[in-house]
Parts: C-alpha cells; structure tokens; sequence
C-alpha cells in the first residue's frame, strides 16, 4: 500500500473514531448515577448567551462528555491496568503502594484558600464553644489520612508531608486544651490496619483506639475490646479509591463491633422523619457503598438516644469519618447527636441552643476538612 493511501486510511479511522464515538455518546441512555462511584454523573447542561461568552457552558458540557462517554468504566479500568503494567506508581493522584493499597495524594488539598479559611472557621467555632460548655468539654479532632500515617507505604518519590504541616497549623490555631492529636494513636497501632486498601476512611479498629485514648482524656470510662462482639459484615467492600481509578484492586472487609451486654438505642433520622432501633443499616450491605452501614450514610443530621444512665449529652459536628467512631460514644453518653454541615442547611447555633449539650466534638478527616467548603456555616 502506497503513503498515500496509508495516510488516508489513518485519517479515516481517526475520523470514524471521534465521530463515531461522539455518535454513540449522544444517542446512549444518559446514566444518572455511577453505581462504581457512588455519585451522581453530569446531565446535558442548559446553552444560553451568558453561559457559553462566560464559558460555563463549554466547561460543563466538557464535564457532560467526560461522565457519559461510552463504556467509562472499562476505559477507566483498561488505563489502571496498563499504568500497573508498566511498573507506574500512581494515577489520577493516587498513589499504588505497598500491601495492596491505595493511596490518595491529596495533591493540592492543603495549599488553597478553602483550606486556610477552614482553620479561620473552626479557630471560631471551638472558642465560641469554650465560653458556652467550658474547654474540658469541647474537642476539635481532625484525623490524618493514610497518606500521612501510612507513608512508610508509599512509592519513593511520594512526598507527603503537606497534610503534616496543615495539621500543625489546625493544632496551633486551637484553643489550649481543646486539640486531640489523633495522629499520635494512630502510629502506636502500625501493626493492624487502620485504613481501608480501596477506600478514603479508617477502619473501624482504628476508631476505636482513637476513641479509646480520648475518652480516657475526657474523664469516661470507654469499653475495652474484648467487652464487644466482633462482626465481620462483608469481606467484599470496594471503596471510592478503587472506584477512582478503576480496575481490579482487591477488597476489604468491614468490622462491627457490638456490646456484649446488650445496648439499647433509638435512632431519629432528621432526613425522612423515621424513627429505628439499630445504629446499623444492614441492607447497604447489598449496595456497593458499603460503608453506609454505619447509620445508613451521610445525612444532615441524626440523633441517637441511649440507654445509658450518665447525665452527658453528646454533638459531633463531623464528616464519614465518624460514621465507625460514633458507635463507641453510645456507652458513655445518654444522647449523642450528630451534624453533617455538607448536608445541613439550617442554623447550627440555633439547633445547639436546643440540643442542651454537655460536650461537643469537631470530628472531620484531614483532606476533607481542608476541601469542605460548607465549613464556613460553623458560624451560622
């Protein structure tokens, strides 16, 4: 075959390529919703002349393309494969790291100006507390991401050390007495895992470590491990990271553990008005988003009643990183309450003026805290 009509066939494959593709993405059913990502996917956004000379148009129909084209997930997954294959260490800002683990970099989540301004918030929220509850009584807890405690994991360019410094700068901006440094638990228990391989959340055990060790600072008298029931509700769990990058990237197992002295809850869900008697939503064992066993998943609020004899009152004011720490408070407190800012949109103070709370928790994960731009209704 002559240049000529190599050149022309290239030309013509690349042409069916780009069009067919762009063909197929237009006449597909629209997915709503990522099942994998456990997100909802873009729609064909609205043109009009103020978006497209803005240029919002063009950025969300790019975001449109990019969530709806054909067969995303096999794309996705094919790249993961082939990156693995020829001996990459990361992609998409996640790190492949020893163990099976994934790893995200959080590149950039500690520099921006959201990050900065969510000290300035939480700075005001904590001494607002401290006038209203007393310092003994309030707790900002800010937990490391595996990026940081797990670094020893990490490929050897990884450099991972701007989640350190921003959570020194959190711990200075505190009030004195209200900081509890997670992070120094987290490192005596190297030797169990203490965060998913596929997923952004601790696990369970080391929640409960870290749950341990505060609320011997905080005067309680937490159950000891061998007091609870271990229930090991599914080995099968793909977390966020895995859906991230796609592929085939193992599983985890996610843990329960349960009194042994039977507890009694009841458990008010502000979202739809339902009222149960189990902190454990067992049928998210039947979904991919697994995780949302603890509670049923992220909702603005949720409010836990107890039949513990102590006259304290617990708020959380926290991110999923709780969902697996809650559970553990429920021994020590007769009420604990918890608020999700991501999902509430009422006023935080006004619902603390009627709560009559003896204690409050900040409870958020480092990289989340950082990027949570709904940090600023702290003071609403």
């Amino acid at each position: 075959m002559s240049t000529k009509k190599q050149n022309l066939v290239r030309i013509l494959f690349f042409l069916i390529l780009i069009f067919g593709m762009t063909g197929i993405t237009l006449i597909s059913p629209k997915r709503e919703f990522s099942q994998r990502e456990n997100r909802s996917l873009a729609q064909r956004p609205e043109a009009s002349v103020r978006r497209c000379f803005s240029g919002e148009f063009e950025k969300d129909y790019e975001t449109y393309l990019t969530d709806q084209f054909p067969w995303r997930d096999g794309w996705i997954g094919l790249k993961t494969s082939v990156e693995k294959a020829t001996f990459k260490t990361e992609t998409n800002d996640v790190y492949f790291a020893d163990e099976g683990y994934l790893i995200e970099a959080h590149t950039g989540s500690f520099s921006g100006a959201t990050a900065s301004n969510n000290i300035r918030y939480l700075q005001t929220f904590m001494e607002d507390c401290a006038e209203l509850y007393g310092k003994d009584h309030v707790t900002a807890m800010v937990v490391p991401n595996a990026v940081d405690i797990l670094r020893d994991l990490l490929p050897a360019h990884a450099s991972p050390y701007d989640e350190e410094l921003y959570l020194a700068q959190i711990a200075q901006a505190m009030p004195e007495g209200m900081w509890f440094e997670s992070g120094e638990i987290l490192r005596e228990h190297l030797d169990i895992p203490l965060y998913y391989r596929t997923d952004h959340h601790w696990t369970t055990e080391a929640a409960y470590y870290v749950y341990e060790a505060w609320a011997r600072e905080k005067g309680l008298d937490p159950l000891s491990l061998d007091q609870y029931r271990k229930e090991t509700v599914t080995t099968e769990f793909k977390g966020t990271i895995d859906a991230k990058v796609g592929g085939e990237n193992g599983s985890d197992a996610i843990n329960l553990y349960i009194p042994k002295e039977e507890e009694h809850y009841q458990v008010y869900h502000a979202a739809d008005g339902e009222t149960t008697d189990d902190i454990y939503d067992y049928s998210c064992l039947e979904t991919r988003d697994k995780y949302s066993v603890f509670f049923g998943g992220n909702q603005g609020r949720i409010e836990v009643t107890t039949n513990c004899d102590s006259e304290k009152r617990l708020l959380v004011v926290k991110d999923s990183y709780a969902h697996c720490f809650i559970p553990f408070t429920l021994h020590n407190f007769s009420r604990v309450d918890f608020v999700d800012l991501r999902y509430y949109n009422e006023s935080l103070k006004e619902y603390m003026e009627k709560g009559d709370y003896t204690d409050i928790l900040f409870l958020y994960n480092a990289a989340g805290f950082a990027e949570d731009a709904s940090l600023i209704k702290l003071g609403n």
